[in-house]
Order: structure tokens, then sequence, then C-alpha cells
């Protein structure tokens, strides 16, 4: 299921992809498709979440292309998995299913970013290649489930003490990097400050962002630093 080999000089390699989905005609129509694509090498398809780790195990890709609704194994409870043990493989959700449950269960998991099944195969290569170098991407319908669903922040908060710095993992699936431009979004810094301080981009500094209000359920960077302060993350230590 590879793709001819370029000719002259060589390139950078080859994005090594997994295709997973239970719909024979629409794993097998993806995997043609993307295979035609230049530089993309699609090395296995499968069926469900089991077989999904199962071809990872043995080809190591990218990334994987994965549908949510499969039998045996769901691809919320692969891409968990793969995020436990394969955790340089990065997921790219592509589904029918746009509801917040949906994509914040996706992106809690691991994924790395989330597409609907009627995105062009443009679009779903350049998500390939971001998740390959650690960017995200949400389609814009999810995006909107997202802010549809999350909670209203109250108007004023009642006063409290600070909770104490956190120990143990970041809460609701946020990675430790998320965490660290968290807590300096909620002291006040820039997007600009934040990557001067932990050496980032201004791209990948906005697209952690997006990644944290996407799994915060935060509308804005108001109700992030408030996020911050309840689970004692505004104090961590960049």
């Amino acid at each position: 299921m590879t793709g001819a080999p370029a000719s002259g000089t060589a390139g950078p390699d080859p994005l090594r992809i997994v295709v997973a989905d239970d719909q024979a005609s629409i794993r097998e129509g993806l995997a043609i498709m993307l295979d035609l694509l230049p530089g993309i090498d699609v090395v296995a398809t499968a069926a469900d979440g089991d077989e999904a780790l199962a071809q990872v195990g043995r080809h190591h890709p990218d990334v994987v292309l994965m549908d949510l609704h499969m039998p045996r194994m769901d691809g919320v409870e692969a891409t968990r998995r793969l995020a436990r043990d394969h955790p340089r493989v990065a997921v790219v959700v592509l589904t029918t299913y746009v509801d917040d449950t949906s994509v914040l269960n996706a992106l809690r998991a691991g994924a790395r970013s989330y597409l609907t099944k009627d995105a062009d195969r443009a679009d779903i290569a350049a998500a390939l290649y971001a998740a390959r170098s650690g960017l995200a991407v949400l389609d814009p319908r999810a995006r909107g489930a997202l802010l549809a669903g999350a909670p209203a922040a109250p108007a004023t908060a009642p006063a409290t003490a600070p909770p104490p710095p956190r120990d143990g993992p970041p809460p609701d699936g946020l990675t430790a990097r998320e965490a660290e431009v968290l807590a300096l979004a909620a002291r006040g810094l820039s997007n600009q400050e934040i990557g001067a301080t932990l050496f980032l981009s201004n791209n990948t500094v906005k697209t952690h962002i997006n990644r944290i209000f996407a799994k915060t359920g935060c509308r804005d960077r108001v109700a992030a630093a408030n996020y911050a302060r309840r689970h004692g993350l505004a104090d961590a230590p960049p």
C-alpha cells in the first residue's frame, strides 16, 4: 500500500499513515486517496481500535487517521491507549460526529486534531502533516460545538483562598506543555510573551491555547485563568 518511490534527489521522509475505520468502503477509499498524494505513505488500514493498535505496533506510523465509533474498541479508547503506549504517534480523528461530547472525549484521550468526513483531501492531508509537527487542527463545526457546550462563566466568583500548586498530571487531559502555557496565560502573559518564555513560535502558542480551550471548555482567557486557579495550575513553574 505504499506509493512509488520518489525519483531524483531524496526529499523529506514520507508521512506514514494508518487509516482506521469500520466501514470498508470508507477505509479503503481513504487509503487509496491518501496514497496517491505525494509524500504520504499509507502503511496499513484497520477496521476497529484493536486492529489499529496492532497495526501501529507493527508499522510504527507517524499518524493514525481514526474514526470514533467502531466495534470492539472505539476510537476514543484506541486513542487513549495510543497516547499511553505510543506517545510519538499522533491521532487525527475523522468522523461524522461533531457534538461537544465526542469532540471533548477525543481531545481528552489525546487526539491531536478533529475533522469531519466531509473534509476534502487537501484539508485531511494538511491536518496529517500538522499532526506530525505537533500542531492541532479543529474542524470549524467541532470548534463551534465545543463553544456551544461550554458552561457559561459566572459573572462574579466567590472569594476563596487559592488552591495549592497541583501535584500529579494536569486535569482534563491537558499535556504538561499545555499546563505550562495555561499557567503563563493565567498570569496575564500575551501569546508573544508566552512564546518567548517557552521558546515557542506564536503559531504554536495559538495552537496550545485553542487545545486548552477545547479540553477545559473555556470560552476565553479570563475563563481559562479562573480554571487554572481552581485547579492549582496558575502558579505552575514555566
